[in-house]
């Protein structure tokens, strides 16, 4: 049997240290290389774990259950978020399904109907949806049901080359509105607990620069995209008159199913939003949720389910699964221990305000090439052995750091990755690299709000 060891040879960690590198790269010129993101990260963790099995690193053999028994499982099983991976599926096909109903078509025309058809306020009420529904869901969830409405609404205003920029901008917003609460984002839930914050103190302490960073990300989003409100009274008066030929009923082809719909929704939100209150269902997860609720919606079309099969972007959910197996092996291989000894040497022992903004710094920088779950969690293991106070801005810094660095790169954030997924749907053209250029400013941006924030407020 294998293990786990306690200390890994440095050659080797350098060794597997230069593969992630490679990744990463290999990720950044994908369309060069003309490979799709998940076989460049299956291949990546096909030669790490064949690599970690040669140098000794990986658990292998029988798994040890907490009631005793010894249940034999791949290495690369564990490895893997399958919470995740069911939060994905599962949500995907309730949101596809409960697009058959009509109810986002509907959704998206009484929002454009509010808007009067003008971009800039679309813009608005979309950005703050999106902040809304990222604290109440998880960010992928928020992601896949917003990219639907911005679709039908600018497909419908005959405006879809705004469609990148409103895309991007709900996908750097999933990771603010991330921030709200305790349960929005794993990072928040893994660091919370850590450090024994509340629910109500995590929202007080977090939402005042949720906002700010909302109303901030949307201007600027505005005028990168150039996203303006309608001037003249002609163009005013042609968007009315198109405005007047939308009907929110159209797509509604069985009313008994838009409202079972709609009430499956409500429910969906806030059955997710209290999963980690609820009896029985904290334990299953909010992946069970979504999936228990996909099944539910797929009763409506129970022998054309195949329809909503072939709809699953199993592209995502294999790129997914193969980086949590190649974050793990990283792990095995010391490369997060050393990412995180470097971090403690860069900030010291002590907590400081030039520690805590480096910190935060470093915290984002690290989350966006790679999963911000396992960084958050050595992180807070890192503070809470060395007994870091529950009100300490350290416990922020991580927090802040792990949600907006997902917003650097699109492997970064699983929203992000989902948002890039949609855009390609669509035809739209964006690279791994194209992605960065044009996130970064806002991701600059965010965080530096976050720096003054953290340095003014919390010391």
């Amino acid at each position: 049997m294998g293990h786990s060891p306690v200390g890994v040879p440095e050659s080797v960690t350098v060794f597997f240290a230069t593969l992630l590198v490679l990744m990463i790269l290999a990720l950044a010129f994908e369309e060069k290389i003309h490979a799709r993101k998940s076989i460049i990260v299956s291949t990546c963790a096909v030669i790490c774990l064949i690599a970690a099995g040669f140098f000794d690193l990986l658990p292998f053999g029988p798994v040890m259950l907490p009631d005793g028994h010894q249940v034999d499982i791949p290495v690369y099983i564990p490895a893997v978020d399958w919470g995740v991976i069911a939060i994905i599926l599962g949500s995907s096909i309730f949101v596809d399904v409960t697009a058959r109903s009509g109810l986002f078509s509907w959704i998206a025309i009484k929002l454009t109907k509010m808007s009067k058809g003008d971009p800039l306020k679309l813009l608005w009420s979309y950005g703050g949806l999106t902040v809304l529904f990222s604290a109440v869901l998880n960010n992928v969830t928020a992601m896949i049901i917003l990219g639907s409405l911005t679709a039908v609404s600018l497909n419908k205003l005959n405006q879809s080359e705004k469609l990148l920029g409103f895309l991007l901008i709900e996908a750097l917003l999933t990771n603010i509105g991330g921030l709200t609460t305790l349960i929005s984002s794993v990072p928040n839930i893994i660091v919370g607990q850590a450090a024994g914050i509340t629910f109500v103190q995590f929202f007080m302490t977090a939402s005042p620069y949720v906002l700010v960073a909302t109303v901030a990300t949307i201007l600027m989003g505005s005028r990168i995209f150039s996203i303006t409100t309608l001037t003249g009274e002609q163009a005013i008066a042609e968007s009315a008159e198109l405005i007047d030929t939308f009907d929110e009923n159209d797509g509604i082809e069985s009313e008994p199913f838009f409202w079972f719909a709609t009430t499956m929704l409500v429910l969906f939100v806030l059955v997710i939003a209290t999963t980690s209150i609820l009896p029985v269902l904290r334990d299953l997860g909010m992946g069970f949720v979504a999936l228990s609720f996909a099944v539910i919606m797929l009763l409506r079309y129970k022998s054309e389910v195949d329809h909503f099969y072939r709809a699953v972007d199993w592209d995502l959910l294999t790129f997914f699964i193969a980086l949590f197996v190649v974050i793990n092996v990283m792990e095995h291989a010391m490369v997060l221990e050393w990412i995180g000894k470097g971090i403690v040497f860069m900030i010291g022992t002590e907590e400081t305000i030039f520690g805590s903004g480096v910190l935060l710094l470093l915290s984002a920088l690290f989350s966006s090439v790679t999963d911000n779950i396992p960084l958050a969690a050595m992180l807070a293991k890192i503070l809470a052995a060395g007994g870091v106070a529950n009100d300490s801005a350290l416990w922020w810094s991580v927090v802040f750091g792990a949600n907006l660095g997902g917003n650097i790169t699109p492997i970064g954030s699983a929203s992000t990755l989902v948002a890039v997924t949609i855009i390609h749907k669509y035809g739209l053209n964006l690279s791994f690299a194209g992605f960065v250029r044009t996130a970064f400013p806002f991701a600059l941006m965010q965080i530096a709000i976050s720096l003054a924030y953290l340095l003014i407020f919390l010391y």
